[in-house]
């Protein structure tokens, strides 16, 4: 995989660049009329205008791909969006329309939460949730739902770092004939491929881990369907213009090489971390998926290579977490994640803050919890930083 994220999709411009150039262009020449007569009939590739395609955005989404369907027979294609909503809203609308119907987890990202109770609604396309699709409760509800098109994970999820055992889901909806959406920003390809697991559609924010480095925001839809991806849900990205500018999917490819390493730096870093804070007497709980005290610990061993960069716990209470906030120095205070630093928020006053205080508290974002995205300093580096702002609760 290591390889496949350095050379896949690479370009290997005529001009003899050794990394592939920023193709900076709105629009493209044909050469003569044959030419169009050639693009027009299907018989060339050409690039036309970027917001249908662009070779930076060509170049990313087959890295991507590459890396989604590692292992696996048969096509994987990839289109790449100006954000992670991009993608996920793609995903979602490219399998329903009006009348048709979504279940989900009970805990998602804020902005895809926001989605799916307040937005989509007003189109048509209702949502109802099951903690943790778990499969019993997820059959009854899609028998009662039987205009269900979507089965929506998010594994581990955010903030609270629920593990969605992906094969059983998968087994349960296709059962029913609903299609499979994950979304794999927390996990990346490194750690778990759900396309190998019967997913139909991976969704990612490849602002987080893809990026790697917090420069740009973008995001991707990957599926087996190569016709899901150019005439399906990746097709908005033309229609609804959600399209990524060359530089940034420049930016992204470059971040991307360097990800199966970054990776190991930060499992290796996160299971460090976590450690210390589960024994931490002002730590009420640990969420990280790789303890044995998770309570989805064995579903996580089974389907992710390893157990990612993001953790969750719970300090006493509100102010517990934010004089915790305020001892940092080395850790920043931000949202997004997956950057080489670590990042620190207080999900209840940020990232899900549009949610009600009894929305939050029923899918367990409690006042003191904090999540916290591992970078790849020295482990210890961020273990002081930590054990000092914790002394200070």
């Amino acid at each position: 995989m290591s390889t496949e994220a350095v050379h896949a999709g690479e370009m290997h411009d005529p001009s003899g660049s050794h990394i592939d150039p920023v193709h900076m262009t709105s629009t493209y020449v044909f050469e003569d009329s044959d030419a169009i007569k050639s693009w027009g009939s299907g018989e060339s590739g050409a690039h036309v205008y970027s917001r249908v395609g662009n070779a930076n955005r060509d170049a990313l989404a087959s890295k991507l791909a590459a890396l989604e369907g590692y292992g696996m027979e048969g096509p994987v294609a990839a289109e790449i969006f100006g954000s992670g909503m991009g993608a996920v809203s793609s995903a979602i609308l490219g399998f329903t329309g009006s009348g048709d119907h979504i279940v989900a987890q009970s805990v998602l990202y804020g902005t895809t939460n926001h989605l799916v109770n307040e937005v989509l609604p007003k189109y048509g396309i209702t949502t109802s949730r099951v903690p943790l699709l778990e499969p019993a409760m997820l059959d009854e509800e899609l028998s009662e739902n039987p205009n269900t098109k979507v089965v929506y994970i998010e594994t581990p999820a955010n903030p609270t770092m629920s593990v969605i055992d992906i094969a059983r889901t998968v087994e349960v909806a296709k059962s029913h004939g609903t299609s499979v959406v994950v979304d794999n920003t927390f996990a990346t390809p490194v750690l778990q491929r759900p396309l190998s697991l019967g997913a139909d559609v991976v969704v990612h924010s490849t602002t987080k881990f893809i990026n790697g480095h917090g420069t740009v925001i973008g995001g991707a839809l990957v599926s087996r369907d190569p016709d899901f991806v150019e005439n399906g849900g990746g097709a908005l990205v033309r229609y609804m213009g959600a399209v990524p500018s060359a530089l940034d999917c420049w930016l992204t490819s470059i971040g991307l090489k360097s990800l199966p390493l970054r990776m190991r730096e930060h499992c290796s870093n996160a299971r460090a971390l976590a450690d210390f804070l589960e024994g931490h007497p002002k730590v009420a709980r640990t969420h990280y998926p790789g303890l044995e005290s998770h309570p989805q610990h064995e579903v996580a061993a089974l389907q992710m290579d390893d157990f990612g960069a993001m953790i969750s716990i719970e300090l006493e209470d509100f102010d517990s977490a934010c004089r915790f906030m305020d001892g940092l120095s080395m850790c920043s205070l931000a949202v997004s994640l997956g950057n080489v630093d670590t990042l620190v928020q207080h999900p209840a006053s940020m990232t899900h803050r549009l949610m009600s205080e009894e929305d939050r508290k029923a899918v367990g974002i409690t006042e003191g919890m904090v999540r916290i995205s591992v970078g790849i300093e020295d482990s210890q580096d961020i273990i002081s930083d930590f054990e000092g702002a914790l002394s200070g609760i």
